[in-house]
């Protein structure tokens, strides 16, 4: 059945705590919006089992669930008084993620307005026999993606420990020396050609990377090409295979995260392009900027957004044991992304079956 949501439950904003009087040994999480809770308080306003929408920032519309007591802020809606089963309710909204993201207003701060979330419309059955089936299957679905996702964790811990046992400290190493980047391969920045040029894009055949698809992955589907006139007409240069990339900037977790270049490919010029070389295994130092990732993103200078240069990138210490060695690492970590892939492959499964059984329950 078709329902509004404030025909089906209550919802409200909670209240604001100051950031600055937030606890960080308190009992409960503070939620005020977003993805995740802010901090921790040492009371609660909200009870356990509870589905939240972030109502202001890039996150409004985003749906949660709450498992225990926690301190709703102002900025988030909590539903109350509403179906028994408030997985289920929960399961419904969630199954409407991108259409509740197009709730938003406001261009400076977007926002969701209390009377549009309670015209909100969505399928909903009130059988509760039914509900509490639905709820178990899609539990049990995500209980197993995220036994996958856990798996992925800890091969890429076996894989961090690996390098500890055979090589020591990451970066306060006294057994081998650190060398500059600059000192052991040549760095370039990509470019952009004018995107108002439509020669410069159409039926492109030169791959052309962007931040966004720096994953601590291996590249190989690029999503956008260029034309030999966009390149020959910008800063993007072509970069060869198994050279490392680096984002120097980018939103959110971007800034920092890189990819193993599978083909020959040009990039935008927020990529650092470590270009390949024999000086050292270059699969061996992508994964130490990996384990750097941190540590490279203190660097990062500027206002709201810091940013990364290529001369911070070119002067970064690497450390760099006997080649021998550095070969003996990047054998045992192909090993591990054999299981890796396996893992990877069950997972986009469950997910599927996951996202089809959300499509068939709510439409």
């Amino acid at each position: 059945m078709r329902v509004k949501l404030k025909d089906i439950t209550n919802y409200s904003k909670g209240s604001q705590v100051n950031s600055d009087c937030l606890i960080e040994n308190g009992k409960y999480i503070y939620l005020n919006g977003g993805v995740n809770p802010s901090g921790k308080w040492n009371n609660y306003n909200v009870l356990s089992n509870t589905v939240t929408v972030s109502e202001g920032g890039n996150s409004s519309g985003y749906i949660n669930y709450i498992t225990e007591p926690f301190w709703c802020g102002a900025h988030c809606y909590y539903l109350f008084d509403g179906p028994k089963n408030t997985k289920y309710l929960y399961y419904a909204l969630k199954s409407q993620q991108q259409r509740l993201f197009k709730l938003r207003s406001g261009a400076c701060m977007p926002n969701i307005k209390k009377k549009d979330l309670g015209d909100f419309e969505l399928e909903f059955d009130f059988n509760e026999v039914i509900q509490n089936n639905i709820v178990n299957i899609l539990d049990e679905c995500n209980k197993i993606i995220d036994n996958y996702h856990l798996e992925l964790e800890l091969l890429d811990e076996l894989i961090k420990a690996r390098f500890v046992e055979m090589f020591g400290s990451i970066h306060e190493n006294r057994m081998y020396p650190y060398l500059n980047v600059k000192n052991l391969t040549t760095v370039y920045s990509g470019g952009t050609p004018n995107r108002k040029k439509t020669e410069y894009w159409e039926n492109g055949t030169i791959p052309w990377v962007k931040t966004t698809e720096l994953q601590n992955n291996h590249l190989s589907i690029i999503e956008e090409c260029i034309t030999k006139e966009g390149l020959e007409n910008s800063s993007a240069k072509i970069i060869p295979a198994k050279s490392i990339l680096i984002a120097m900037y980018g939103q959110g977790k971007t800034r920092g995260m890189t990819a193993f270049l599978d083909i020959a490919s040009s990039t935008n010029q927020a990529c650092a392009c470590l270009l390949s070389t024999t000086n050292i295994n270059m699969e061996y130092m992508w994964y130490y900027f990996q384990f750097s990732y941190n540590k490279l993103r203190g660097l990062a200078e500027g206002g709201n957004q810091p940013n990364l240069n290529l001369n911070m990138i070119k002067n970064f210490p690497v450390l760099v044991p006997p080649t021998e060695l550095q070969n003996q690492f990047v054998g045992f970590v192909r090993q591990v992304d054999k299981s890796k892939f396996e893992i990877q492959k069950s997972l986009e499964k469950t997910q599927e079956l996951y996202d089809s059984l959300m499509q068939k329950y709510f439409g």
